[in-house]
């Protein structure tokens, strides 16, 4: 895992490359579409995005070198806009799907599209905010939260009573939650992308994983 952590943005940049060859291998993408889903219905939350989505992974060991690392605005985590990109994004690649059924070149272009767009996007948003501003708005990440919601399970860290409220936990998390509000108790908040930043923020170790759960 640690690993794939540190070098995992190459399976990213590959894809953006050897697409480009051969259009037909980027439907592979369809892979972190309905992964990240199955992990949430597998009682495991966003685990997918903070831990094994390539994207993710570029944005942790590239961008986050060169971001501000500003708080992110309230309006990229809102409802209206989280909903607005989820039918958005899906209705444009089921259209381009429909469109080129039968062409595999055709669809993977689809894929690609989107992909690039999305990660312009998100590269942009990283140099003016936080590197991660991208995934509180991430189709894929929003349908996982939900689905989280609705299971009303999750993979949770759990916040010791040694916790002193310093913060600092919430200032290196991508998503901006803080630990501090579920002291004694389990991070619960389903917008947790298990990245661990907060475990290793922590000056007095009061974050750790409940294996328990």
């Amino acid at each position: 895992m640690n690993f794939y952590k540190k070098y995992g943005y190459i399976i990213f940049l590959a894809f953006l490359v050897l697409s480009l060859f051969n259009m037909a291998l980027a439907s592979i993408a369809v892979i972190c579409m309905i992964a990240p889903v199955i992990l949430a219905l597998l009682g495991k939350g966003r685990f997918w995005c903070g831990n094994f989505c390539p994207r993710g992974n570029f944005y942790d060991n590239i961008m986050k070198k060169v971001s501000p690392k500003k708080e992110v605005p309230k309006f990229f985590k809102s409802t209206i806009l989280r909903t607005f990109m989820v039918f958005f994004l899906i209705g444009m690649f089921s259209m381009g799907v429909k469109q080129n059924w039968g062409n595999p070149a055709g669809i993977g272009m689809v894929f690609y599209r989107i992909i690039v767009i999305t990660s312009i996007v998100g590269i942009i948003l990283s140099m003016l905010y936080s590197h991660r501003t991208w995934c509180n708005f991430c189709p894929m990440g929003t349908l996982s939260s939900l689905v989280a919601k609705v299971r009303r399970k999750n993979v949770a860290l759990k916040v010791d009573s040694s916790c002193v409220g310093c913060n600092l936990c919430a200032k290196k998390c991508p998503m901006g939650i803080s630990a501090k509000e579920y002291k004694n108790s389990h991070i619960t908040n389903t917008e947790c992308i298990h990245c661990n930043e907060c475990v290793y923020a922590c000056p007095k170790k009061s974050i750790n994983l409940d294996t328990n759960l």
